[in-house]
């Protein structure tokens, strides 16, 4: 059974166009290929420097709009630290032609550290946290919410159980108890003690990584006020021990003893959310059991 959910509405070529051609005719004109198709939005590459964004399903439309409300604030601390992010160049609407919003965004050459060996990715560790800390200032009160991403744990707690059951139906006992248990002591952390803008759904998918270096922060769709720990997880998903090494002390006194705590908790979940919704994603299989392995290894 495929985990990956279905196009509610996908556009073609003339599509696409007819709806760059409202926001300008030179655009409309422009060479035009479907780049990519993910979980929520297609990404057509338009020309050599540009690309539309454009939401694939109903529950992707607010996604777009938080992009488009978060990235102009949170892009530029993270340019000055070369990191580049999909900031909208333009701002589609939703009309007659298409009920949702879209976006036109830069080209960012580079390929997706999913799939890289680990130890590649420790020599951008360092520049990985500093990236986290820009993006990690508070957010205002009408950031974007999303009820599933930086919320605190124990908001979480039935949903991870239910995956761990999975596990264990699947055989894979052992690995349930080991994520359990880590989940367990992040619960017994103490809480957040600050509401930060946090990424949101910081995978090895969503950074681009080009000539070696870390490039860009990508599909800032679940973009939220949360606890920055979420973020933090993203260290198992993406270094081996020595990259964790790295990443942990370059954010100095930044971030303290529980928030790591509740960072590999969040990391558990994750593992645990790959190796029972990827049925369909290998790639994301493989990156469940890469992670699992990780969290338990520290």
């Amino acid at each position: 059974m495929a985990d990956s959910p279905s196009a509610e509405r996908r556009l073609d070529v003339a599509a696409v166009r007819d709806l760059l051609a409202t926001a300008s005719a030179d655009l409309a004109s422009r060479p035009l290929v479907l780049a990519a198709e993910g979980w929520d939005n297609a990404i057509w590459r338009l020309g050599v420097d540009l690309a539309v964004r454009v939401p694939r399903r109903a529950l992707a439309a607010d996604l777009i709009l938080h992009e488009q409300r978060a990235l102009p604030a949170l892009a530029p601390a993270l340019a000055r630290l070369g990191v580049q992010t999909p900031v909208p160049v333009v701002v589609g609407r939703p009309s007659e032609l298409f009920p949702w919003a879209w976006s036109v965004v830069p080209w960012i050459d580079g390929s997706p550290a999913l799939g890289r060996p680990r130890e590649k990715n420790t020599a951008w560790a360092s520049l990985l946290a500093a990236a986290l800390d820009a993006v990690h200032g508070p957010a205002p009160a009408d950031a974007p919410v999303n009820p599933f991403r930086g919320v605190p744990l124990p908001h979480r707690d039935a949903a991870l159980r239910e995956r761990l059951d999975g596990l264990r139906s699947s055989g894979l006992d052992p690995v349930a108890d080991d994520l359990g248990g880590i989940w367990e002591r992040g619960l017994a952390a103490a809480p957040a003690r600050e509401r930060v803008w946090i990424h949101g759904d910081l995978h090895p998918g969503n950074l681009l990584v080009h000539e070696g270096r870390l490039a860009a922060l990508i599909d800032f769709g679940d973009v939220t006020a949360g606890d920055p720990a979420y973020d933090l997880a993203a260290s198992w998903m993406l270094f081996d021990a020595d990259g964790r090494i790295r990443f942990r002390s370059a954010t100095a006194d930044r971030y303290d003893d529980a928030m790591w705590t509740r960072a590999r908790a969040w990391a558990a979940y994750l593992a645990a959310v790959f190796l029972t919704k990827s049925d369909d994603r290998p790639e994301f299989r493989a990156l469940g059991e890469s992670t699992a392995r990780a969290v338990v290894d520290g």
